[in-house]
């Protein structure tokens, strides 16, 4: 019996009020400080429409800001190049007419077309990749959990400094995040989105921790564990059940963190 193939869903991402930013932000910018209208296209304005390019450019090149509409078949790659960050619209589209890319085998996840249809739109928490849901609560906690750990610092800092540094030791042993979890994100093709957690992590933390009142280096590894929190619950899916990957694991959740008498130096 033939297998069966799941139809391709083609995604794209726009700014939260439903444009489409550039295919490249630095031709827009270019042409924004030269007096050039950036011209673009509202998917929330077309939904269930057959929509031309309006000002299709060379097939497939970018020689010019926003020359095609380009999709995805890996939402958790989207955020690569939306250059505004978080938050996003995302869409589910399909294209019609010729399509394209950049070269095969490096960018079979990307598709350039000229035509395209929009579908409907679809949770934004998609563009993380699987995970994405879980990803997005973890972050809304930070600002909540950021103060916490930065009032338990000012309760017992030197505690509380060894606890950290004998947690973020272990984290640079074992490359818990820039290897663990960098190289399973490339894999599973979300790596786009592992990058802007990290980042909204790692701002979002900070910002809470500061206003608390922590010290720059209190802040810097509260940053820390907070990154490694949400990559942790955007890779959970990727942790075998073996005892160094559920090591892994623990490392990246921060067990240990709250409790000081549990973590080996």
């Amino acid at each position: 019996m033939a297998r069966s193939t799941r139809p391709v869903v083609h995604y794209m991402a726009t700014r939260p009020d439903g444009t489409v930013p550039p295919t490249d932000e630095y031709l827009a910018r270019y042409a924004r400080d030269h007096g050039e209208t950036v011209t673009t296209v509202n998917l929330a304005d077309h939904i269930g429409q057959v929509v031309d390019h309006p000002t299709p450019g060379q097939k497939w090149y970018t020689d010019r800001p926003f020359g095609y509409f380009h999709m995805y078949t890996r939402p958790g790659e989207i955020l690569e190049r939306i250059e505004e960050g978080w938050p996003i619209r995302l869409w589910i589209v399909e294209p019609l007419g010729e399509t394209g890319n950049w070269g095969g085998h490096h960018y079979p996840y990307w598709l350039m077309s000229q035509q395209i249809r929009v579908v409907e739109e679809t949770e934004a928490w998609r563009a993380f990749g699987h995970r994405g849901a879980q990803t997005l609560a973890a972050l809304a906690q930070l600002p909540d959990l950021a103060r916490q750990w930065a009032e338990e610092w000012a309760a017992d800092p030197e505690g509380t400094h060894r606890t950290y540094k004998a947690w973020e030791k272990r984290v640079d042993r074992t490359r818990a995040l820039t290897s663990w979890a960098y190289c399973r994100a490339q894999y599973s093709r979300r790596e786009a989105g592992l990058q802007a957690a990290n980042q909204l992590a790692g701002d979002t933390a900070a910002q809470a921790a500061t206003d608390a009142g922590a010290d720059p280096h209190a802040v810097a590894l509260i940053q820390l564990r907070a990154r490694c929190l949400v990559a942790g619950q955007l890779m959970f899916d990727r942790i075998r059940s073996d005892e160094y990957e559920q090591s892994i694991r623990g490392l990246l959740l921060g067990t240990g963190l709250d409790n000081p008498a549990s973590v080996a130096v």
